[in-house]
């Protein structure tokens, strides 16, 4: 990898490692639970067929043709997010 590359990643994971710990902090101030981070991926009708749609983005991340199984392919998304932020459910 580009060591300006590395550089870039290194500060970024500083900085939201920091963001992490301020919110942390700050809610220890006012003596309040944090709160749970709310879900990352919708599933929203189209047509015939259950977009799969992260919020944040708003990016189709795939597509099923029956509800249930738009349910199971958003549940998955969801643990898959799960084990790369490092939280399991």
């Amino acid at each position: 990898m580009h060591p300006a590359i590395r550089e870039r990643r290194q500060g970024l994971e500083a900085l939201r490692a920091r963001s992490v710990i301020a919110t942390v902090e700050l809610y220890e101030m006012i003596g309040r639970p944090a709160p749970a981070p709310g879900p990352l991926y919708k599933a929203v009708t189209k047509g015939n067929a259950w977009h799969i749609i992260e919020i944040a983005t708003g990016k189709t991340k795939g597509f099923c043709f029956s509800h249930k199984a738009a349910m199971v392919f958003v549940d998955a998304m969801e643990a898959g997010a799960a084990t790369k932020r490092g939280v399991l459910q």
